[in-house]
């Protein structure tokens, strides 16, 4: 067993705060940093917002979970498991994206902030995934996607890094709200995509867009 130095507690800790002063999440959620290549670090099982500084958990990327451990964080086990260059994990459960993903629907690239999800797999179960064999799935699922939303059950989020992480969970809400009004506003589903060239070209992590992001989620 690996023992997380106070660093990276502090970064889970601020990710769980920033997580949940920004509506990402509620009573439930959850956020993990990957410690080495067999183990990670996953925030205590507490509203997010609430967490304070109550020491997250160090979780095997392969074995069973530790006593008091949330049950969903054998998806976190999965997607560590088989994407190498993932190094944080965010469980959200955010309203407007919640509200689309009851219709089956994601949100598409509609504005800069949407393009980083040019391509978002939906897990079509509502249950929570509290075995093995679901936690499986829905990481296969997931692919090399940044996130995969969950028919009225949230999201996943993954990155290299949490404040990548935390920046693609608010941009992934965005581009919910996003989508709910257009819809709302009567436009049909195809319209107003950016295409291929302008998604790709909005793909971009330069000029510090994960550093700022972070910076402002986790201010004060």
């Amino acid at each position: 067993m690996i023992t997380p130095t106070p660093a990276q507690q502090d970064i889970v800790h601020k990710a769980a705060r920033a997580l949940g002063r920004a509506g990402l999440v509620h009573a439930f959620g959850h956020c993990s940093i990957r410690l080495d290549a067999d183990f990670f670090l996953v925030s205590a099982p507490r509203p997010l917002e609430l967490v304070g500084d109550t020491p997250g958990t160090v979780c095997p990327v392969t074995g069973a979970l530790p006593e008091g451990v949330l049950g969903e964080v054998r998806i976190h086990q999965q997607i560590y498991a088989r994407r190498a260059e993932v190094g944080a994990v965010c469980r959200i459960m955010p309203p407007a994206l919640m509200a689309l993903s009851t219709q089956a629907i994601v949100p598409r690239p509609r504005h800069g902030i949407g393009a980083y999800f040019a391509e978002l797999p939906l897990w079509s179960d509502p249950r929570l995934l509290r075995d093995d064999g679901a936690a499986l799935a829905l990481a296969e699922m997931l692919g090399q996607a940044p996130a995969i939303v969950m028919r009225g059950n949230g999201a996943v989020v993954v990155a290299e890094t949490m404040p990548k992480a935390a920046t693609l969970a608010w941009f992934l809400e965005d581009a919910a709200r996003i989508e709910r009004d257009v819809r709302a506003m009567g436009f049909a589903a195809d319209s107003g995509l950016l295409d291929s060239s302008e998604t790709a070209d909005r793909q971009v992590w330069s000029g510090a867009v994960a550093t700022r992001m972070w910076d402002w989620l986790t201010r004060n």
